[in-house]
């Protein structure tokens, strides 16, 4: 069965805004005042750091990352450190976990296949790495090219993924990227040898999120129309509670795709 879902995009926005409309929307969720939604934007520069963060993957330096211009705001998801910038597509699914699947790893693991499958589209090969989560490229030499990290409360997910594209990563040589020693950090441009249209790896992404979970976008919100993406607009975000499209059954969640998976060594 598919279900009726809300698509919210930003071209950019501060994390704050996007911060706190997470928030707004999973307490409308929670109280089914909500369809599940994705919002899909870039994010001006910006570090944060989850649960599992320690001072040690930035170098014991915060102070010296806020020095150079770049804020750092600690946040409820899991993980480590992360660098979020311009030419980066996040998402964050406002999802009510058990519609989709039984728990917070299978949960990881439809992240990861529609991550996937969007690289498949440009011809590149993406891979799990079994201990940890996100999903990688390459085989000698593994890099990371999308990283992972959520929270769910009262059943409902915030946080998510965030697929380096055309980003600069730079700045990820300042952190020890998701807490994992020697990572190498890449991005779809770096891969292809050009930097591929952001905007539309940005609407393959939605398109294969619909498909990985069962989704219909019933309502869409572009927030770059008629405002300026700044951290304000969120208000702005219509309720879509009184839309006429019920929450739907309980999906089947089609099979993942026939990737594979990385042992560690």
């Amino acid at each position: 069965m598919i279900r009726p879902a809300s698509l919210i995009t930003y071209e950019r926005m501060e994390f704050t805004g996007a911060w706190d409309l997470q928030h707004r929307l999973v307490r409308e969720r929670t109280v089914d005042r909500r369809l599940d939604t994705l919002i899909l934007l870039e994010h001006t520069p910006v570090f944060t750091i989850g649960r599992s963060g320690r001072a040690v993957h930035w170098h014991g330096d915060e102070h010296s990352l806020r020095t150079r211009g770049f804020p750092v705001y600690r946040v409820e998801r899991g993980g480590s450190v992360t660098y979020h910038g311009p030419g980066q597509i996040v998402g964050y699914p406002i999802l009510h976990l058990r519609s989709f699947c039984p728990g917070p790893k299978a949960y990881m693991r439809l992240l990861e296949e529609a991550v996937i499958r969007v690289l498949a589209a440009w011809g590149l090969t993406g891979r799990r790495f079994e201990k940890l989560t996100g999903v990688w490229v390459g085989e000698d030499r593994l890099e990371k090219i999308a990283s992972m990290g959520v929270r769910i409360a009262q059943g409902v997910t915030m946080h998510g993924f965030a697929l380096n594209v055309t980003v600069d990563l730079e700045p990820f040589r300042s952190i020890v990227p998701c807490g994992i020693p020697d990572c190498r950090v890449t991005s779809m441009a770096s891969l292809l040898g050009y930097s591929p249209d952001v905007s539309a790896v940005r609407a393959k992404v939605a398109d294969v999120f619909a498909e990985v979970f069962g989704l219909r976008w019933v309502e869409r919100w572009n927030g770059d129309q008629g405002h300026d993406g700044s951290a304000t607009d969120y208000s702005q975000v219509p309720d879509v509670s009184q839309s006429n499209h019920g929450p739907g059954d309980p999906i089947e969640v089609p099979a993942l795709a026939q990737v594979p998976e990385l042992q560690p060594g």
